[in-house]
């Protein structure tokens, strides 16, 4: 089952790994398109072409509207009222950024993990990837810190791409027989790096987040990638 995924995408990536951006999937596309154009369109309403004298003001009341917020959290927790405006919270942080830099990063990080992850998944499943860890990644930031600072950004949503990638090698390790705690090399560096400024920053909201992210786009590869849960079913009735 194993090497039927790897049929399937992994060893294609080595065929294409000229340029990470070669024949890129149209879902990848669309979604770096998606959050580069707004961010393009914050720039342009910050640098006064759009929206006047208002459009400085674009980015805080998205920021305001659209950010996961501990405060609205812990609101919508003691009150048991779960508005729509608050819950949408959740779906829609992933595409608002602080800057150029910040959404640059994340575009590039879909555009090069994006590829690996959507030739082998199914466009829903590459979407349900991104975005449920980006869901549950906002929830890990809620429910186990209680941060001042505004979630947003689609880091989440990119360490739950890095959670499948990962799942990818290592199913690619097993079918070669080689080490699979390999797989797991690049998520060790990013969140050692993560650590790192989070001790510099003196705040872990986003570290937690990211790792939740992570967590559930690799839990959720045993489900949605190909073969995946006949692949698991087969491994737990081996045990």
């Amino acid at each position: 089952m194993g090497a039927r995924i790897v049929n399937q995408g992994v060893v294609s990536m080595d065929q294409h790994n000229v340029s990470p951006f070669n024949a890129l999937p149209p879902v990848v596309i669309a979604l770096a398109v998606v959050i580069f154009g707004l961010e393009l369109m914050f720039q342009a309403a910050t640098a006064g072409f759009l929206g006047g004298q208002g459009g400085l003001a674009w980015r805080l009341a998205a920021v305001q509207d659209y950010a996961v917020l501990d405060a609205v959290w812990t609101w919508m927790i003691s009150t048991g009222q779960f508005p729509v405006e608050h819950l949408v919270r959740f779906i829609a942080y992933p595409l608002i950024h602080q800057g150029f830099v910040h959404a640059a990063f994340v575009v590039v990080f879909i555009l090069a993990l994006g590829k690996m992850v959507a030739e082998v998944y199914s466009v829903a499943a590459f979407l349900a990837v991104f975005w449920i860890s980006a869901i549950m990644g906002a929830l890990g930031f809620v429910v186990l810190m209680d941060s001042e600072y505004p979630l947003i950004g689609g880091y989440p949503g990119v360490y739950g791409l890095i959670g499948a990638f990962t799942f990818l090698m290592w199913v690619r390790a097993e079918a070669e027989g080689s080490g699979q705690l390999r797989a797991f090399g690049l998520i060790g560096v990013l969140l050692g790096i993560q650590l790192l400024f989070g001790l510099i920053a003196g705040e872990f909201g986003r570290v937690v987040a990211d790792f939740s992210g992570f967590v559930t786009g690799l839990a959720l590869s045993f489900v949605v990638s190909p073969g995946g849960w006949r692949r698991m079913l087969a491994r737990v009735r081996q045990r």
